[in-house]
Parts: C-alpha cells; sequence; structure tokens
C-alpha cells in the first residue's frame, strides 16, 4: 500500500472516530434489507411547501412529492403530460389544458381543476410573499372552464410558460391547502406524487414513503424503493463517515477531493457530472452597500481578474465544471458570451486596476458563502493576494439570501440552479431584474430582460438577452465562474443515475 493511500483510509478512519461511527457501536450496512434509503444532505429546507424553499434539497423533495402539469424528459427535454394529460396554446397569453381523472392527492382529497386554479392564483399573488416568487410572477391568473379543463393565462406572452410548469410549478389539493396554507403545508406536506411524506422533524430529517396508488400514466416512473429518510446534516465529515459505516446509502455535493478518496472503498460508488448549476461572485453596488469601494467599476474588474478560475476548476471544483463569462447557464434558451468581454487571472493588472480606484494597498470587506466552502476559501486566498481583505461568513441559504435582501451583504459567492428551468427567464433576472435579489440595479439591463422575457420572436429575444448579458459583463456587476458539476457518492447496492438537472429522482433508483 503507498504511503498516500495509507494517509487517504487514515483520514476517513479518523472521520468515522470523531462521529463516533466506528467500532462496535457502528450501524447494520442493509439498508437494503429494510427497503429503506438513507440519505444526509448539509442544507436544511426552510418550508416543504415548494413555493416557500429554493434550496436544492426542497426542491429536490418537491420533485418527488408533487406532480405538475407537464413534465420534461431530463434528457431529451421532449415536454409529455403529466396531471395534464394534453395542453393547446390558445393565444400568445393562454394555455389550455385538459387535466387526467382519477388522481387523487395523498390524503384522499380529488385532482381536478379547482387544485390547479387555487394553487396557482395564490402563489402568483404577491400577497403570498412566496419565496420563489420568479417562477410564477409571469402568471396573471388561472381560470377553470370545466372540473377537468383549465386555462393559464399570462400577464404578457411568455415564451417559457411550458418550461416552468414542467418543472417548478407544483399543483396543491385545493381544499386542504386553503385550510392549512404554507405553514400547515410545510408541517404536513400533500402532493400527488411518487412518495408522500410520513413524517417531517423541521431541520432534522423528513421520511418519504412510496405511494402506492400513483397514478400508472404519469411519466415519472413508479416507484420501487419503499421508504427514504433523509437528514439534514452540515458537517461533511459527519457525512462521510456516515456513508462509509452504512449509517447512510447517498450523499452529493461531496467535494472533489473527498470523493476521490472515496472510490478506493468497497462497498460505495462514486458518480460525477456537470450540471445546469453555476456559480458566480454577486456584488452589491446599491448606495447602502456596506463595502462603498465597490460601486468603482475598476474595482469589480480588478476582483475578476484576481481569481485564477481555471487553476480552482482543475484543483478544487472537478471534472466537467466549464468556465462561465455570462450570468445563465450554458443550455439555457437565451444564454450567450458572444461579443462579453473575458476577465482572464492577471494579478498584476488587478493591482494596476485598484490603484487606480484609489486603492494601492487594497481595502476589507466581506464574503457571504452557503456551500462549496473550499472553494469561497480558494477565492478568498486569490483576492488577498492582490490587496483585498475578505473575511468569510458562511450561513445556511436562507440566512444569505434574507442578508443579501437586506442590503447587508457585500460580496457572495452564490450558485444558482433555475429550478430545473432550461430558459434564460429562469436564471439572469433573478439577480438583474429588479426583484429582491437585484443589488446592481440598472434599469437599462432590467428592461432588456423585462422584454426578453415577453417576446415570441427567438432572434429577438436572444438579441435581448445577449445585449442585457453583455452589459451586466463589461460592467463586472458580477464574476461569471463556473458551472459546478456534482459528486455523488452512493452505496453500491443503489442504482441511480446522475441527471444534468442536479435532481435526485427517487422513484427512478432500485435496489441491485
Amino acid at each position: 500500500m503507498t504511503t498516500s493511500r495509507r494517509c487517504v483510509l487514515r483520514g476517513l478512519a479518523a472521520s468515522l472516530i470523531a462521529a463516533g461511527l466506528l467500532g462496535a457501536g457502528a450501524p447494520a450496512l442493509a439498508n437494503k434489507a429494510d427497503d429503506t434509503l438513507r440519505m444526509a444532505y448539509d442544507q436544511a429546507p426552510e418550508s416543504i411547501d415548494p413555493y416557500f424553499n429554493n434550496v436544492r434539497i426542497g426542491v429536490i423533495i418537491a420533485a418527488n412529492v408533487w406532480d405538475t402539469l407537464l413534465y420534461r424528459d431530463p434528457l431529451t427535454n421532449e415536454y409529455k403530460g403529466q396531471l395534464a394529460e394534453s395542453w393547446k396554446q390558445i393565444d400568445d397569453r393562454t394555455l389550455e389544458f385538459k387535466l387526467r381523472h382519477g388522481i387523487k392527492f395523498h390524503n384522499g382529497e380529488p385532482f381536478n381543476a379547482d387544485s390547479v386554479v387555487y394553487t396557482l392564483n395564490f402563489v402568483s399573488d404577491p400577497a403570498s410573499k412566496a419565496t420563489t416568487q420568479q417562477n410564477v410572477s409571469w402568471i396573471d391568473h388561472a381560470e377553470k372552464i370545466d372540473d377537468y379543463t383549465v386555462r393559464v393565462i399570462s400577464k404578457e406572452p411568455f415564451p417559457a410558460a411550458k418550461e416552468f410548469l414542467s418543472t417548478t410549478v407544483a399543483i396543491h389539493p385545493a381544499k386542504y391547502y386553503k385550510e392549512v396554507g404554507p405553514k400547515g403545508m410545510s408541517a404536513k406536506p400533500v402532493g400527488t406524487g411518487p412518495y408522500k411524506v410520513t413524517d417531517y422533524d423541521p431541520g432534522k430529517s423528513i421520511t418519504l414513503e412510496r405511494n402506492p396508488d400513483y397514478f400508472k400514466e404519469s411519466p415519472k416512473r413508479q416507484p420501487t424503493i419503499g421508504k427514504v429518510v433523509i437528514r439534514f446534516i452540515p458537517d461533511r465529515q459527519t457525512q462521510m463517515a456516515e456513508v462509509i459505516s452504512g449509517g447512510e446509502d447517498f450523499i452529493m455535493h461531496v467535494p472533489k477531493d473527498q470523493a476521490e478518496q472515496l472510490k478506493s472503498m468497497p462497498n460505495l460508488q462514486v458518480k460525477s457530472g456537470n450540471t445546469m448549476r453555476i456559480v458566480f461572485m454577486q456584488i452589491n453596488i446599491r448606495d447602502d452597500t456596506p463595502t462603498p469601494q465597490l460601486k468603482d467599476e475598476r474595482v469589480r474588474k480588478a476582483i475578476a481578474h484576481a481569481i485564477d478560475r481555471k487553476a480552482i476548476v482543475k484543483n478544487i471544483v472537478g471534472e466537467g465544471a466549464e468556465l462561465l463569462e455570462t450570468i445563465c447557464t450554458p443550455s439555457q434558451t437565451g444564454c450567450t458570451h458572444e461579443g462579453a468581454p473575458i476577465y482572464d487571472y492577471n494579478p498584476e493588472l488587478s493591482k494596476k486596476l485598484l490603484a487606480e480606484a484609489g486603492y494601492p494597498n487594497g481595502f476589507q470587506t466581506s464574503i457571504v458563502a452557503y456551500r462549496e466552502r473550499n472553494q469561497t476559501e480558494a477565492i478568498i486566498s486569490y483576492l488577498r493576494a492582490v490587496g483585498i481583505d475578505a473575511k468569510l461568513n458562511f450561513l445556511q441559504y436562507a440566512a444569505m439570501r434574507d442578508m443579501i435582501r437586506s442590503g447587508k451583504a457585500s460580496l457572495t459567492h452564490q450558485t444558482w440552479g433555475s429550478n430545473l428551468v432550461n430558459d434564460v427567464s429562469a436564471s439572469t433576472p433573478v439577480y438583474f431584474g429588479g426583484g429582491s435579489d437585484d443589488v446592481t440595479g440598472d434599469k437599462e439591463v432590467q428592461k432588456l430582460l423585462a422584454e426578453g422575457n415577453t417576446t415570441i420572436d427567438e432572434d429577438k429575444r436572444n438579441g435581448l438577452y445577449k445585449k442585457a448579458l453583455t452589459l451586466i459583463a463589461d460592467h463586472a456587476y458580477a464574476i461569471p465562474l463556473w458551472s459546478l458539476p456534482v459528486y455523488y457518492v452512493a452505496n453500491k447496492e443503489v442504482n441511480f443515475k446522475a441527471y444534468p438537472d442536479e435532481l435526485v429522482r427517487f422513484w427512478d433508483m432500485s435496489w441491485k
């Protein structure tokens, strides 16, 4: 055995001992025997109601517990009927859906037009204060034609409507949702999906069980694994120890170096793949920014040139990642980097720009982050090398988001997965469209994005997005970094596929 391999195994053993999982007290390895898949995740959702959460694990839970009117195949991008059996475009603003008969929610309430109309009209109303308001803000209203026919009318022509209705717009039971509201839906979730929630301990765990009555016509497969238990474990080393010992069967977002170590474990499998998730640095240039230096364009460009993105991707981020030049996912309709400047690693130019801006000795600031801490620490090291002393503030996502929205964050190491939606309207406008997450406030960019969101003509729409993306890049309003591949580690007894939309489909998993 090589010295490096011995060091790896010693490190893994140390993790197990620290977590109390090595030795006589270790849990049994046979989660397959009791038909229970155990998963650990480092972030806890602030709500299980999908409209009041945008942490990835909440998106994963939502896709397994709820259904949408349409379903987009993650490999072919083909739209298929899910809760709706058919659909047609009535005019530029109106989609009509014929709904499936005989579907019931987990509590026995029948699915029908009332479910669709109440859900969409409630969550699209700003008064609902939905966390993911950007996913439904395009909806003017939904109306019932008969018990199994509905129309969804957008405020303006909205080319991405089917994309949102096939990914993020879950349907709730009208009667139950009226009675309990978002808080009650989070406490005792009810959907139509392949799995139902049977236990939820906020901040600690959630248990899903196979829905034996899941409708056969769904493009989602009938689930085969009987139970899924997800524990929220913030500490990565504890997660590692758990999956090594067999206490957990599945973890994700494992750092590259640790994932490579785990490849040597005979009871584990490691898979990776690029995703729709983009990584960037958000820069607060509002009048009340805690770091006024960031309002100077030269300072922002200095930050861009200070970071060796290629080195971080090679050494830390991992296989499959690609460098970004604009703030959108490359696969999304309307995303382009054509015409945008490229800020290559150039620390001398960075120092020169800082001096020109009046900061030859740099300045102090802070950077807020919520995941991939090793990447944030690498970014901080590069910034400090040119004189920008950035202090790290590492938080849970909801706390970080609230800090940004209240104007108290200066720099943010941010990621965004677009809630599965493969259209620019789900990415760039979230941070530059004038909403609560826009800390730039450029009116011209906001106007271009708004026009792009509502323009039917594809060439014109792409041109509007291109202008907006180029303006953002020209002024270095944010620093595009890289796409984020995900490393998954699972027990070898688990069959699973790593999808590009970063969604864990429990209904698609099975035991070997």
